[in-house]
């Protein structure tokens, strides 16, 4: 299995370079890939500030993505809910990851971080 940087992923949706875009592309599409949480983080990171595209354009096109059979995760379910919450509550994705650790893994988040606070507090188990 391999792990791919998130510049693969960023050409392979933006296709903005097309010797890269094609190469991404036979990457993406013939191989056995993991992707780890910090690689998603980095991927909507640098889409949504770089590239400024919107929360709900992200999280449909990764959501999509991340659907491929031959991509895996830590934990799959994990990474779509967080997602949905990066979407629906206009967290970050590292405060999105947490809100989905709570509402899929029943964990407690401790924070001083007000706004996760109140995206935490509506979270039902």
């Amino acid at each position: 299995m391999q792990i791919v940087d998130a510049n693969i992923i960023l050409r392979y949706l933006l296709k903005d370079e097309h010797d890269q875009f094609n190469k991404a592309k036979l990457i993406l599409e013939n191989n056995e890939i993991f992707i780890p949480f910090e690689i998603t983080a980095e991927v909507v990171y640098v889409l949504e500030k770089v590239y400024t595209i919107g929360r709900g354009v992200i999280s449909s096109t990764l959501s999509k993505l991340f659907s491929y059979d031959n991509f895996s995760f830590i934990n799959k379910k994990l990474v779509l809910k967080a997602l949905e919450f990066y979407l629906t509550h206009k967290l970050d994705f590292a405060d999105s990851l947490l809100c989905a650790y709570k509402a899929i893994e029943h964990h407690e988040i401790l924070t001083f971080d007000k706004k996760l606070l109140r995206a935490l507090k509506n979270i039902q188990h």
